[in-house]
């Protein structure tokens, strides 16, 4: 029966030529093939099968039940497609074959990559890996764009950057020191010294931090020392950064010494983080900073906590602000502040202080402008923080649409029908709203200086360097233009505050080619825009000489300071951050105007740029007597004094080496001095019996080889990991270096 016979099976699928299956003969399956090349055949051709019509799963499910002859005919439709599948790859493949092979290859323009990054080692300093630009997003090679230092990563806006400039040469020197026979043991024991004031360090500022979590608690100090640090907050950081109500917070501060019973937690963590930043200015040596660290941890728990959603609201950004500011001046984590801006404009965002009021339901005056101050206050952090620590601004323009507040005194929005006042009338806004008008070209520079994908073309520079130029002349107008027969004058401290903000962006910008500057004519514009704005931001800060006298050199007394010069000897952030730019590039450029002289005779320092250099030992001094606990600065500054004095005397590396040991000598002599000073009055007498009463000259290293197995540990009651009391460089890994 011709059903009951089984099916032939279908042959395999010719994939050689029509020729070559004619003469049976192996074909190389080509087109044309081998075959039909030596026997010149004109056509090559190959069997080309019908393509089935595509089917669907599910129509192949449907026909599973049916009888196995009704399915032979589609499974031999499978076949044949896998079939013709072979074919087309086989045939796709000869074709590229013969491509490459028909094709020469092409020269090779690509030339190999050379590293953008360079590393710098040495023993004080540590490893350093400098970034520089890449070609392929339009960058010089030439221009730093980055520096990475154990765990951080420092852009263009840091200070650090240019720090290698002057730090190379002086590690070289020491370490050339540290190897010579004649010199080692003397360095082997400057090395040791500054181990052992890391360990003093250590305790003294383990023993000022308060337990974690620091739960908020009800007391105040007393009231006269109360009102002096609200008075201090007031006329200083608020008249430049909008925060608070003032009318309404001091009638609620009064109702506290007045009304019996607990007063409203949350108005009680704002209060302490105003106490805590007006303890910095409160008296040269910083004498409240135990309480104003216990204040910021008490802040810092607060908003810690993730039931925060009936919290939100104008307070919760009020006390956000506060406490990033209260970190930096109270040296709190002062160096993650960066991150913690993140936070705080995400929070404005949620709560809508991005738009502006015009775009949202009707409200009352007073919401209206402190909506607008606050906004302004919360993009103006964000944007030091970001020129701080060397991290992109992560903000733009087109992410807001706020507008500047209106210029009213406080007074004036209890009124809901007031009027602002004329913009030649000083109100207690009026600054903030003039600063707020440079905004735009700040930020550009923040984005062009720490955005990896900027070109950092020195063309840019310029053009961001005229832009901010015409908003500083209009502000500089705007601050002169106040009608002193109709309100008050801005006060010394609100100028010195906005000129030394503007000349560390302009500072900023220039820095980049400050270092090219200094071989490369070209960029000699810079050069001289980085040398003038660090003068300007030095001389703001400390407008006279005489502020300096020689009792604070020697350590004896410290001459009475105002308010800024409190701030930044006290206190950490933005503006210390600008003392130290403004020291670092005018030691920068002493040294090279030194070394560009080509008389024969040593060459006269300039009195006005080494008085600076000696002031900042002065400065440094005054820092470590109001509680600051790192010497790095201290023997920083003693190492560009030494190095400036022994390039004017036209001594040779060998004789500079070691000036600059014995000048690190001395450095560390006057801070172990100061350090102790802190542990007898800080640390009880039970945990100073491990120190003992070493001096330099009786340390060896021995004594320290296994420094880091018998470390304190820091950070243990710290909520931020981090060492706050850095003003650079991270300490939390004990290394062998110990310049950074």
């Amino acid at each position: 029966m011709p059903d009951s016979q089984p099916q032939r099976r279908r042959r395999r699928p010719a994939v050689s030529c029509t020729l070559c299956r004619q003469r049976k003969i192996r074909c190389n399956r080509e087109t044309p093939c081998s075959n039909c090349i030596r026997s010149r055949n004109s056509t090559c051709e190959y069997e080309t099968l019908p393509v089935l019509p595509h089917r669907s799963r599910e129509s192949d499910r449907d026909e599973a039940s049916i009888t196995t002859i009704s399915t032979t005919a589609p499974l031999q439709d499978m076949d044949s497609m896998r079939n013709r599948v072979t074919l087309l790859e086989n045939q796709l493949e000869n074709a590229l074959r013969r491509v490459i092979r028909s094709t020469p290859p092409a020269p090779s323009t690509a030339e190999t990559p050379v590293s953008s990054i360079e590393t710098a080692d040495s023993r004080i300093g540590g490893t350093f890996y400098i970034h520089h630009g890449d070609p392929a997003l339009g960058q010089s090679p030439n221009i730093h764009r980055s520096l990475t230092h154990k765990k951080r990563m420092y852009g263009q806006s840091h200070w650090m950057n240019m720090s290698v400039i002057m730090v190379q040469d002086i590690a070289q020197m020491i370490d050339g020191q540290a190897r010579d026979p004649s010199t080692q043991d003397f360095s082997e024991k400057v090395f040791s010294g500054m181990h052992k004031c890391k360990r003093i360090a250590r305790l003294v500022k383990s023993q000022r931090e308060p337990p974690w979590p620091c739960s908020p608690t009800p007391e105040l100090p007393p009231k006269n020392i109360a009102d002096d640090l609200v008075d201090c907050y007031l006329r200083t950081f608020e008249s430049v950064y909008r925060i608070l109500h003032i009318p309404s917070f001091k009638r609620t501060y009064e109702a506290i010494w007045v009304t019996e019973g607990d007063p409203d937690s949350t108005f009680l963590v704002q209060l302490k983080l105003v106490l805590a930043i007006g303890a910095t200015s409160y008296n040269n040596n910083f004498t409240l900073r135990p309480s104003a660290m216990r204040w910021v941890h008490e802040a810092e728990t607060f908003l810690t906590n993730p039931h925060l959603k009936h919290r939100l609201g104008i307070q919760y950004i009020q006390i956000y602000c506060l406490q990033l500011l209260a970190r930096q001046t109270a040296a709190v984590g002062e160096d993650m502040v960066f991150i913690s801006t993140g936070s705080l404009i995400r929070s404005a965002m949620f709560l809508g202080l991005h738009r502006d009021p015009a775009h949202l339901p009707a409200r009352t005056l007073y919401a209206n402008e402190m909506h607008r101050r606050l906004w302004t206050t919360v993009i103006e952090l964000c944007l030091q923080a970001s020129i701080y620590a060397g991290c992109p601004p992560l903000l733009s323009q087109d992410d807001y649409d706020t507008q500047p507040a209106g210029n009213f005194d406080d007074d004036q929005l209890e009124n809901n029908d007031a009027i602002a006042r004329p913009e030649t009338f000083l109100t207690q806004s009026s600054v903030s709203i003039i600063l707020r008008r440079t905004f735009p070209a700040r930020l550009a520079i923040a984005a062009f200086l720490n955005n990896f994908t900027s070109t950092g073309t020195f063309e840019e520079t310029l053009q961001l360097d005229s832009e901010l130029r015409i908003g500083y002349k209009a502000l500089r107008d705007a601050l002169r233009g106040f009608d002193s027969n109709h309100g008050n004058l801005p006060s010394d401290f609100q100028i010195r505050v906005v000129d030394t903000v503007m000349n560390r962006y302009l500072c900023a910008v220039h820095t980049p080619f400050f270092g090219p500057a200094l071989k490369d004519a070209k960029y000699a514009f810079s050069r001289k825009t980085v040398f003038d704005t660090a003068l300007k931001m030095w001389y703001a800060i400390f407008p006279a000489s005489n502020d300096f006298g020689s009792s604070s050199s020697s350590g004896t007394t410290s001459p009475v300071r105002d308010d800024l010069q409190r701030i930044v000897t006290c206190g950490q952030g933005f503006l210390r951050s600008a003392v130290l730019q403004s020291i670092l590039m005018i030691a920068v450029e002493m040294r090279t105007q030194i070394q560009e002289d080509d008389g024969l005779s040593p060459t006269p320092l300039r009195r006005d740029l080494f008085a600076i250099i000696q002031e900042a030992k002065s400065w440094s001094i005054w820092c470590m007597e109001a509680g600051e606990t790192n010497v790095k600065a201290l023997v920083f500054v003693y190492l560009m004094e030494a190095y400036t004095k022994g390039l004017a005397k036209g001594l040779g590396k060998e004789a500079i080496g070691r000036s600059l040991v014995e000048a690190s000598h001395n450095a560390l002599q006057r801070g172990m001095v100061l350090l102790e000073g802190m542990m007898e009055t800080e640390i009880p007498n039970q945990d100073q019996a491990g120190l003992g009463s070493l001096s330099l000259n009786d340390l060896t290293p021995e004594m320290l080889a296994d420094w880091q197995s018998i470390q304190i540990p820091t950070g243990m009651n710290d909520p931020y990991g981090y060492d706050m009391m850095n003003w650079a460089f991270d300490q939390t890994e004990v290394q062998n270096t110990w310049l950074f």
